[in-house]
């Protein structure tokens, strides 16, 4: 054999062995890509994102889309020509695995945190939005969730009403934890509170939950784990609300509190005459705050991409994304800066309006 034809052979065999090599060598990646947007003024999968009822609501038209970003699951095991890939693709990202499935978490819990974020972020974002709007509702501080093992299993439940801690009434949770960090580990501390069940037969018949006699409770704090020497109960103290009328999300298979701006700004449309939009296709994303402060966001670059493959004109942009987000635009997309709730409904304005000269843009 021609010794240039057996050197041809051998690379090409080496090729092809390396080649087959990489795809049963797994790697510890995974990989994040443009996923769906959806209209939250819309329908999806034949029923209203957002249904509201016992209020006068009013047409929309134009988008309010909120964007999603696709990941691969946690049991898949990327291969090493998947990674090359998606490295060499523009418009897919690959992350070492840990960064979205930490060893210590299983499918499940991340599944399930992700589940809970998003509940929160829609709870979030009816308060931003009644807010925004100057409608009256109720807030109360609840048990947000207990800690498995912690002092407090078996005796406080998540969706408790908590009245008072010691005889001292509670207005926020922040209360609840600077009473409970008062005492000191092996002290007791007792608890006022309307049991979850009653709370929500309450609220279920139009009462108001706080207003129901408590149930007094005794828990032996515990110690910090990370804070020797502090005390601790194994609970989290959360708010919930009681709206004067119903609003419902409907959005399967999304997780986590990305979706929380553009839920707030779908409910002030639907709440309010005229078009917040204009008729124009705006998307965008950001964590929303009860008090209406926009947060950050992972994987804004996918979020862009996948907005502006749906047709979207304008992207509403968490401030601390921006820089990230303007070092690389998609065409025809210009990506709006907000940092709170009001900087949001003022660039709607500005669209609606035509002025888009005075948008605040994102600056790399």
């Amino acid at each position: 054999m021609p010794r240039r034809t057996a050197t041809l052979l051998a690379s090409t065999v080496t090729l092809l062995a390396i080649l087959i090599a990489g795809v049963f060598i797994p790697v510890p990646y995974a990989e994040m890509s443009p996923g769906p947007t959806v209209n939250t003024l819309g329908a999806h999968d034949g029923e209203p994102v957002l249904h509201i009822e016992d209020r006068k609501t009013y047409p929309t038209s134009g988008h309010l889309n909120m964007t999603t970003v696709r990941v691969t699951g946690a049991e898949y095991k990327m291969n090493l020509v998947e990674a090359v890939y998606g490295w060499l693709s523009p418009d897919d990202a690959v992350v070492p695995h840990e960064s979205l499935y930490p060893d210590d978490a299983t499918a499940e819990e991340v599944d399930q945190q992700n589940a809970e974020q998003f509940s929160a972020s829609q709870e979030s974002a009816k308060v931003a939005a009644l807010e925004e709007l100057g409608i009256s509702f109720t807030t109360r501080v609840i048990v947000a969730s207990v800690l498995a093992g912690g002092a407090a299993q078996g005796t406080l439940h998540a969706g408790d009403v908590i009245k008072a801690v010691d005889g001292r009434p509670v207005t926020a949770p922040g209360d609840v934890v600077e009473l409970v960090t008062g005492h000191k580990p092996g002290e007791k501390v007792t608890f006022r509170v309307v049991p979850a069940d009653r709370a929500a037969k309450a609220e279920k018949a139009g009462d108001d939950p706080r207003k129901l006699p408590g149930k007094d409770l005794t828990v032996t704090a515990g110690e910090s784990d990370r804070e020797p020497g502090k005390a601790m109960v194994g609970i989290t103290a959360g708010t919930a609300h009681t709206f004067p009328f119903a609003i419902d999300i409907k959005l399967a298979d999304v997780g986590g509190p990305s979706a929380g701006l553009m839920f707030a700004l779908g409910i002030v449309d639907k709440l309010t005459k005229g078009d917040l939009t204009g008729g124009e296709f705006v998307a965008g994303t950001g964590t929303i705050n009860p008090d209406g402060r926009v947060g950050p966001i992972g994987g804004i670059h996918m979020k862009t991409i996948g907005a502006r493959d749906q047709g979207a004109e304008y992207f509403l942009t968490p401030a601390q994304n921006c820089p990230t987000a303007a070092r690389d635009v998609p065409d025809g997309l210009t990506l709006v800066k907000v940092g709170e709730m009001d900087d949001a409904m003022a660039a709607l304005k500005h669209i609606r309006e035509g002025s888009v000269d005075r948008l605040e843009e994102c600056e790399g």
